[in-house]
């Protein structure tokens, strides 16, 4: 119900901006740029499912093969302590476990064309439990939540695009986006916990307090390498981890005396099903933010920020990143565009392209997650997902803010 009037709201505040531009400067060009923009926006929405449908055609593949081989049941049943207080509407030992480990993981370490599929994988086994199809369980609203918060360790993409734009030290976002995205990930988790009436005990402080050592102990790894080696390695770790997977399952499956091929091309024909099924979804979504975004409506609110924010007498060096913030739970091209767009402006190594690429890191994109997630098993009904993801992402941008001041 929240994203059908966010979504309903995101057309009524285009025409309106549209309406206001038109009346107050006589440009009447921005009608033809609002609908150039949709049509715009349709055709991006599919190429992004063609793009995707390569990616899930692949590691739905590979997950039939850890599936049959077992392997994603041995990952269910490792975090099971942990995730069966978080999750508990799903049975120990069920295959949605270990595909919800795997897809957290992947987003642990910023493999995202990895994390989607085994988040889509995730949430077909979750509906295989769903009484009411078209409703969201709170199991898929926690998983959406802590997808959505994107704890992620290795910001690989972020430093790339530092490293390209010129950045004199292009890792030096690197600790900063860890923090911001933790503080993120644990608002989100303990605001659902609370609202889910999940008990906090023992087991479950013990792990969150095993994640804690663990960030750190990748904080004090990282910040001993010498600057131009922290991209190398994090990428390297990043890459060679996820081929050991491949690997993984692959050895899984001779184990089994599987036939991997025929298994990993079952397992890739669901994978095309799916990226056809989530364009749809993906094409409401893209389109409401192509058009909003072209009514003008994101400048003149951050314009008006900009002004209030200098009267109150604060430093206004953060507004600049305020169209990343904005952007980043609508768009994850349109916020990586924004952040490019600052840095080209500003200079990759000006304090407000770092903190637009902390903005950009520090949680992942709500509605591109809420659109091809619950699209992918035909949920309309999602609840409370859409203000609890929102949450962890205001969280994430106030950090990311309040950390860019403390570092830079």
């Amino acid at each position: 119900m929240v994203l059908n009037w966010i979504w309903i709201a995101f057309f009524l505040l285009t025409f309106v901006m549209a309406a206001y531009v038109s009346l107050s400067t006589g440009n009447l060009q921005v009608w033809s740029d609002v609908m150039n923009a949709s049509f715009d926006q349709a055709a991006f929405a599919f190429e992004v499912s063609l793009g995707l449908t390569g990616v899930l055609t692949l590691w739905m593949g590979i997950m039939k093969i850890g599936e049959r081989g077992g392997v994603i049941e041995f990952f269910g049943r490792l975090i099971s302590p942990f995730f069966s207080r978080l999750f508990p509407g799903i049975p120990k030992g069920h295959p949605a476990m270990g595909a919800i480990f795997m897809n957290i993981s992947a987003n642990m370490l910023g493999l995202d064309n990895a994390a989607t599929p085994m988040g889509l994988r995730a949430m077909q086994e979750m509906q295989s439990l769903n009484k009411q199809k078209d409703t969201a369980t709170d199991a898929m609203i926690m998983f959406l939540v802590l997808n959505s918060s994107g704890l992620c360790l290795i910001p690989i993409s972020i430093m790339m695009y530092r490293a390209q734009g010129g950045a004199a030290n292009p890792t030096d976002v690197f600790i900063p986006i860890l923090i911001a995205t933790a503080i993120a990930t644990l608002v989100g988790l303990g605001a659902l916990c609370i609202k889910q009436h999940i008990k906090v005990d023992r087991v479950v402080c013990s792990w969150m307090l095993g994640i804690a050592l663990f960030v750190a102990a990748v904080t004090w790894f990282f910040t001993s390498l010498p600057a131009d080696k922290v991209q190398v390695y994090s990428t390297f770790a990043a890459n060679f981890i996820l081929f050991c997977v491949i690997v993984a399952f692959l050895l899984a499956g001779i184990r089994k005396k599987l036939r991997v091929y025929d298994v990993f091309i079952e397992g890739a024909k669901e994978g095309f099903k799916t990226a056809v099924m989530i364009i749809p979804y993906l094409v409401a979504i893209l389109v409401a933010i192509g058009m909003f975004r072209a009514s003008g409506a994101l400048d003149i609110f951050t314009s008006g920020v900009e002004r209030t924010v200098a009267w109150m007498g604060f430093d206004t060096q953060w507004v600049g990143a305020l169209p990343t913030m904005l952007m980043k739970p609508l768009s994850g091209s349109g916020s990586c565009a924004m952040m490019l767009d600052v840095m080209k402006a500003s200079g990759p190594d000006a304090f407000v392209s770092k903190l637009a690429a902390l903005v950009r890191g520090s949680t992942d994109t709500t509605f591109y997650i809420l659109a091809v997630y619950f699209g992918s098993v035909g949920v309309s009904k999602t609840r409370y997902a859409a203000g609890y993801a929102l949450l962890a992402d205001i969280t994430g941008a106030i950090a990311a803010v309040a950390i860019a001041y403390l570092f830079f």
